[in-house]
């Protein structure tokens, strides 16, 4: 009890003590809600076309702001380090396209998004039972090298595939039987196949992994009140941390995750930095706005965020502190 109620008078009282942080507007006209970054931090992508541009494509503006520029022609899914353009096609095949010369495969995805790991010559995918009770639902993974043939590696129920942790090892969160009470959040050895589970709760949600793959963090909800709450966990296994803390969070880096706690006063949303090494928190400060529908996300680099502005619609880039 006296830990939540410490941790409703940091709610409470953060937005009063933050400083706002200086951001600019780099798109503007509620043109372009999910931007996401390009690898060098530099500018952001987006999906846009008539009336505001002359076609439908995938645009680039300047971390900066300035001129809106097209970056890639077609519409597609792009990897991460854009390497790969990804098109899912009306039936099982997906096409993967390699940037750098064109070279093309297919994968039997179903539909399915595909996860790269960090050098994306590997990719995973979930493919899942589309009918009857989620929970208890089929989902297969398969793993598959470049222009090579996926193979299954593991098959779970009411979960999916989160992320690459390495090479060869996959993050993953599902029920170990269709009538399983508890999903577990485990990791998998692709090449001997060795589980480490890292916890077992009713529901994981909003699962994300740091950049270097060595820590997750995780939200428990509906379950007990011991297992309820903001959780952040090395992947390599050990005691999960609680943060007391809720709200829509980004990892930063390796080690630090940033966090726009829940306001339920309203008020400009305030942006909170965990260090995992030190187990503390600091408030970097207030975004003088708030942001629309959880859309916001960190550079590659660390040092800039952008969010979409619930006051006006325009995307906005901030220097972090």
């Amino acid at each position: 009890m006296i830990k939540r109620a410490l941790a409703l008078a940091a709610l409470l009282t953060g937005p009063v003590l933050a400083a706002t942080l200086p951001s600019r507007a780099v798109l503007s006209g509620e043109c372009c809600p999910g931007v996401v970054w390009t690898p060098d931090s530099r500018a952001l992508l987006f999906l846009d076309g008539p009336p505001a541009r002359g076609r439908t494509a995938i645009y680039q503006v300047s971390a900066a702001g300035g001129a809106v520029t097209q970056r890639f022609s077609s519409v597609a899914f792009f990897s991460p380090a854009l390497n790969w353009a990804v098109r899912p096609g009306g039936g099982e095949a997906t096409t993967l396209e390699r940037l750098a010369d064109g070279r093309r495969f297919t994968l039997p995805t179903r539909g399915a998004d595909v996860t790269w790991n960090r050098a994306e010559t590997r990719l995973a995918y979930t493919r899942s039972d589309t009918t009857g009770n989620f929970d208890r639902r089929t989902s297969r993974v398969f793993v598959a090298d470049v222009f090579g043939a996926p193979r299954q590696v593991a098959t779970l129920y009411g979960g999916g595939l989160h992320a690459w942790l390495g090479d060869t090892t996959l993050l993953l969160s599902g029920k170990p039987t269709p009538q399983a009470r508890d999903r577990e959040l485990f990791t998998l050895d692709i090449r001997s196949g060795a589980r480490r589970v890292l916890r077992q709760a009713l529901n994981l949600r909003a699962v994300t992994v740091s950049s270097d793959g060595r820590f997750v963090a995780y939200t428990i909800a509906f379950d007990s009140a011991a297992r309820n709450g903001l959780w952040v966990q090395a992947t390599a296994g050990g005691t999960p941390r609680e943060l007391n803390d809720y709200g829509s969070y980004r990892w930063r880096d390796g080690g630090r995750l940033l966090l726009i706690p829940l306001n339920a006063a309203g008020g400009p949303h305030v942006l909170r930095q965990y260090t995992v090494q030190t187990g503390a928190w600091a408030t970097l400060g207030d975004l003088g706005d708030q942001v629309r529908q959880s859309d916001w996300g960190v550079s590659p680099d660390g040092k800039l965020l952008n969010y979409l502005s619930a006051k006006d619609g325009n995307v906005r880039v901030v220097q972090l502190p």
